[in-house]
């Protein structure tokens, strides 16, 4: 089996590019021509398809990074200006280039909205991850990219650390579980302490102001 990772970035693109021609729902709007895909560009892409190649790019950056919102992905192909005379400065990319990328991939089924935690944006469906696996198998074969398997020994080796692991979780358990018993059989032997009631209060008060006029007396006569 290929992963996208297994597989060299720009030929995955292209080779995603094409198969996204394909389908029907993904086309190039009319003003694709003499756009540019940002503020920091000066002139429109050379490219003719440019246009699925970024919603091949943009596909695969929500299988890595998904979800992911419009903003991030602009942030993602935004770039620098260049000014003049003056620093250059960073302009995020076209958000109506990527709004409409990403509509055209939900609209093929490719792509969906979802929240995990705080995170909300577009994440890959079932037939995207066919999809993006099927170029990635069709580029390993062509290739001849061969993944190598990991030796058994490795394999063993690794499977004896996590089994060691486990043991040393148990003996930690049993120690709490020790401790906890000691610190009961204590408090069982030890005779718990009665409440001092008001009057031996006021008696230990009125000793304890007898001691402090007699100092006071003691250190006046001398």
């Amino acid at each position: 089996m290929g992963n996208i990772f297994d597989v060299p970035i720009n030929e995955f693109i292209l080779k995603l590019a094409e198969e996204l021609k394909t389908v029907d729902s993904i086309k190039s709007p009319e003003w694709s021509l003499f756009c540019k895909t940002g503020m920091h560009k000066e002139r429109p892409p050379v490219q003719k398809d440019w246009w699925y190649v970024r919603a091949a790019a943009v596909l695969r950056a929500i299988k890595i990074k998904g979800p992911i919102g419009t903003q991030k992905l602009r942030i993602k192909y935004g770039g620098r200006k260049n000014r003049g005379y003056r620093p250059e400065h960073f302009y995020k990319g076209s958000g109506s280039i990527i709004r409409k990328v990403l509509q055209q991939l939900e609209k093929a089924g490719f792509v969906k909205k979802d929240e995990k935690g705080v995170h909300k944006g577009r994440i890959v469906t079932p037939d995207g991850d066919k999809l993006l696996n099927k170029v990635a198998i069709s580029i390993m074969k062509e290739s001849n990219i061969v993944i190598p398997k990991r030796p058994e020994e490795e394999l063993r080796f690794t499977n004896v650390v996590k089994k060691k692991k486990k043991r040393k979780v148990k003996k930690r358990k049993k120690k709490a579980v020790k401790k906890k018993v000691v610190k009961n059989e204590v408090k069982k032997i030890m005779p718990e302490k009665e409440p001092e009631s008001k009057e031996v209060k006021e008696e230990k008060k009125e000793s304890l102001e007898k001691q402090s006029e007699n100092k006071t007396q003691e250190e006046s006569g001398k």
